[in-house]
């Protein structure tokens, strides 16, 4: 008898541990079968076809040999290509991934019940590989809604819905394998990794949560074969709403701008700042007349804080901002030589068909006749020869480094032909100036914040000083 109290008694605390114990989200007992059965019907398969004229050139008009052109007229082809998308709306509004009706010269949307429409493109937005599209049908058509993509956690389990190597239908389950994932597509990357199977054919369709909203639109994979090895990447819903709800209304993308050039925050420019951890973004440049420039942002703000949002990078700020209303007035919180400071900025329409050219130059050979050595490196007075030797841009104002230490903490982030405008927020004129600025602001072993005009584009790096 004491040997079962003993063990009820045990099982009580344990039945009290397991009641205490916090309640994680998991997956139905019986599987998904029924979210599957709920949700596919929205789901489409999409293929598109485009005409490939397969014969010559012809004879231009008067030539001789003009008679001649109708045997080069060869058959024309017709290529195709299979993707995926989903309908948010029962008039016919689906959702898909711009490169998958690139080009098409006709897209056919194919749905589970076997029912088979023609679609019109609404609108394309290749920056984020985001197109809607329409269909027409005489009832209403099933149809899913977005869900709340921030929401969504590392671990979260997650149902992908498509059309992979045109097979029709199929179902891949996983987890949020990531958030906020940076794959050099485009400027305004922040996608939502899974390790959900996701695979060729299945580019537009959605990723769903288990309470049926799509938090995100499947686009791209990461594989040496073009098969599923569990790394996919949907673009999070968040981003995919707003787009969607400006190509509906406007047929176009219309993304706010404030006018500033901007680069990631490291540690070494947290510390500079007297950050605990690198977050925000740092200006490097403001464009006059400008939104930034009229609600008085400078090179070297750090902004924190955008329209009541916490800036958790660069690219978070890029986004941020390009969701905004036009002509909306914003909040922006940031710190200018670690004091806090917030502005209000009116947001402009970012002119999408200037894209700024990217200029690529080879690091100079470095020069050792230095005047005064600073941080590492060595600068020297903005002369005549120094200018042409470093092609230097004629709007630089400052001192230009000669050598750097690569010993020092400056190499790999300074390089000979940088002209050095500010130290530690301070503009400098001359060498000595320079050497000074900088040994005062390493007085507190805190790296120093140095502003660089390099080929005539505004950066900033944050220099450790040399402890030997």
């Amino acid at each position: 008898m004491k040997l079962f109290a003993r063990a009820a008694a045990a099982a009580a605390v344990l039945i009290s541990a397991t009641a205490a114990a916090p309640v994680y989200a998991q997956a139905p007992i019986e599987g998904f079968a029924d979210l599957v059965d709920r949700l596919s019907p929205a789901v489409v398969n999409i293929r598109t076809r485009q005409t490939v004229d397969a014969g010559l050139p012809p004879f231009p008009p008067g030539s001789p040999l003009e008679r001649f052109n109708e045997y080069l007229q060869g058959p024309s082809s017709s290529s195709s290509s299979l993707g995926s998308g989903f309908v948010i709306d029962a008039n016919g509004v689906i959702v898909t991934n711009d490169h998958v009706i690139q080009d098409a010269d006709e897209i056919e949307v194919a749905f589970a019940s076997g029912l088979s429409l023609n679609a019109e493109i609404v609108g394309r937005d290749p920056a984020t590989d985001l197109a809607v599209l329409r269909v027409s049908h005489s009832a209403p058509l099933p149809h899913v809604d977005f869900g709340d993509s921030d929401a969504a956690r590392v671990g979260n389990w997650v149902v992908a819905i498509g059309n992979p190597f045109g097979l029709g239908n199929s179902v891949s389950v996983g987890v949020v394998s990531a958030r906020n994932r940076d794959i050099q597509s485009g400027a305004y990357d922040d996608f939502i990794q899974t390790d959900a199977a996701i695979n060729r054919g299945n580019s537009g369709g959605p990723l769903f949560n288990l309470d049926g909203e799509v938090i995100g639109v499947n686009s791209a994979i990461l594989s040496p074969s073009g098969g599923s090895v569990g790394i996919g990447f949907a673009i999070p819903a968040d981003l995919a709403g707003t787009i969607v709800t400006q190509l509906l209304s406007y047929g176009e993308t219309r993304r706010g701008w404030i006018g500033v050039g901007i680069q990631a925050v490291t540690e070494d420019i947290a510390e500079s700042y007297g950050l605990d951890r690198p977050h925000g973004a740092l200006i490097s440049r403001v464009t006059e007349g400008g939104p930034a420039d009229q609600a008085g942002i400078e090179p070297g703000d750090l902004i924190l804080i955008y329209d009541g949002r916490s800036v958790r990078d660069d690219r978070a700020l890029t986004r941020y901002v390009a969701e905004t209303d036009i002509g909306r007035s914003v909040q922006i919180e940031l710190l200018r030589e670690r004091e806090t400071i917030t502005v209000t900025a009116v947001i402009d329409r970012l002119d999408e068909g200037d894209g700024a050219p990217v200029r690529v130059s080879e690091p100079p050979p470095a020069d050792a006749g230095a005047v005064t050595t600073v941080l590492g490196f060595a600068v020297a007075p903005l002369t005549d020869e120094l200018i042409r030797r470093y092609r230097i841009s004629p709007d630089a104002e400052g001192v230009v480094i000669t050598y750097v230490d690569p010993d020092s903490d400056a190499a790999g982030k300074v390089r000979a032909g940088d002209v050095i405008e500010e130290v530690a927020w301070e503009r400098v004129t001359s060498a000595d100036d320079a050497a000074e600025r900088a040994r005062v602001a390493a007085e507190g072993d805190l790296p120093v914040l140095l502003l660089v005009n390099r080929d005539g584009e505004l950066i900033f790096h944050s220099i450790r000083p040399s402890t030997g």
